[in-house]
């Protein structure tokens, strides 16, 4: 680790930097979910009596300090530890009382303790846990353009027909890979929302989203062309991923601008992980994820599935036949908070929210 550039962990716009001086050490149970155990306290700088963080809200009450914050009850169980061993560590070492809701009760989190600089070091002690498992849990909803219009999904459709007429011998190739046109998207980020709250505040950002996007579409939605298929890995021979190539019709980088301004929105917001410095903008139309489980979505998340379970296919004669083919036109006036393994009437993915171009 660079001492100069050290790791830095954002939390709700804070960003705090971890001491490598120590190691974190979590243990967890395969049969038993909950079984996750801490040893030492985390990395982070300790804070003196007369410091603390001024992002905290910390109350004077008759008994001391008090601060209480919010954490998604999925996550309860991290915080209390194997045995409850983290949360005893964490009273112990900072000298102050933590109280959690019951298991599935959305509440929050109270810190207690007679010193300012106590209570202040066990928050920001817990947020630094939170932040790490929040890190770990599969991804919810995902913020997607639809390229879902009658038009593309047709065009799509006849590709996926001339496709396995022409190339069905090759390996690996079979209807079963093939996108769900009702379903074709770009995906610009990734979110794990894990309660209603975070779904409600990630609606409120995208709604903020809206003045710079209309700014860039002068107010009018976007006719973007798909034309053309490329594959996402080196060899043409093992593909996992095939994708139809999107632009903005007048040539323009309107679409690529509007996607990273959301992706640095949402990553300052502290709901997305920024993973790219661009965001890579693509409709996928074979993955061969979809080979081993159909109901797999593909929105580049993190996912279980291990890339020795993947069967890859030949992608040469497809590249070769159809690599300038053209699904058609859309007119794009959203972007749209989705819902991951979820499907509404027209069969798209469910929206928690959206925004509008004009």
């Amino acid at each position: 680790m660079d001492v100069l550039r050290p790791a830095l962990i954002n939390i709700n716009g804070r960003l705090y930097r971890r001491n490598i001086t120590k190691e974190e050490h979590y243990e967890e149970e395969e049969e038993e979910e909950e079984d996750v155990s801490y040893m030492g306290p985390p990395e982070i700088e300790d804070l003196a009596e007369d410091e603390t963080c001024d992002a905290i809200f910390i109350e004077q009450t008759d008994k001391g300090y008090r601060c209480a914050f919010d954490v998604p009850s999925v996550l309860y169980k991290y915080i209390i530890g194997k045995k409850g061993e983290t949360r005893k560590r964490l009273e112990f070492d900072t000298k102050t009382s933590i109280s959690i809701p019951k298991p599935g009760v959305e509440g929050q989190i109270v810190v207690t303790g007679s010193h300012k600089a106590a209570v202040s070091s066990a928050v920001t002690r817990l947020e630094v846990l939170v932040e790490g498992f929040r890190k770990k849990q599969p991804f919810t909803h995902f913020l997607s353009f639809p390229l879902n219009n009658s038009q593309i999904q047709e065009g799509f459709l006849s590709f996926k027909d001339e496709v396995l007429q022409q190339c069905s011998k090759d390996h690996g190739v079979e209807g079963s890979i093939f996108q769900n046109p009702a379903k074709l998207h770009l995906t610009i980020g990734t979110l794990a929302l894990l309660n209603d709250t975070e779904v409600k505040k990630a609606c409120e950002h995208l709604q903020e989203c809206q003045n710079f996007i209309r700014e860039i579409t002068e107010g009018n939605p976007l006719t973007l062309d798909v034309t053309g298929i490329e594959y996402m890995n080196d060899d043409p021979a093992m593909v996992d991923v095939l994708y139809a190539k999107v632009n903005v019709k007048d040539k323009s980088d309107k679409l690529q601008v509007i996607a990273d301004r959301l992706v640095e929105h949402f990553v300052s917001a502290g709901l997305m992980v920024r993973e790219w410095d661009r965001v890579k903008l693509h409709a996928t139309v074979m993955n061969t994820l979809f080979r081993k489980d159909s109901t797999v979505e593909d929105t580049d998340g993190p996912r279980r599935q291990t890339t020795s379970e993947r069967e890859a296919f030949d992608a040469r004669n497809i590249l070769k036949k159809f690599g300038a083919y053209r699904f058609g036109e859309v007119k794009l006036n959203s972007v749209l908070l989705s819902q991951r393994y979820s499907t509404d009437c027209s069969g798209y993915y469910t929206s928690a929210g959206s925004t509008n171009f004009s």
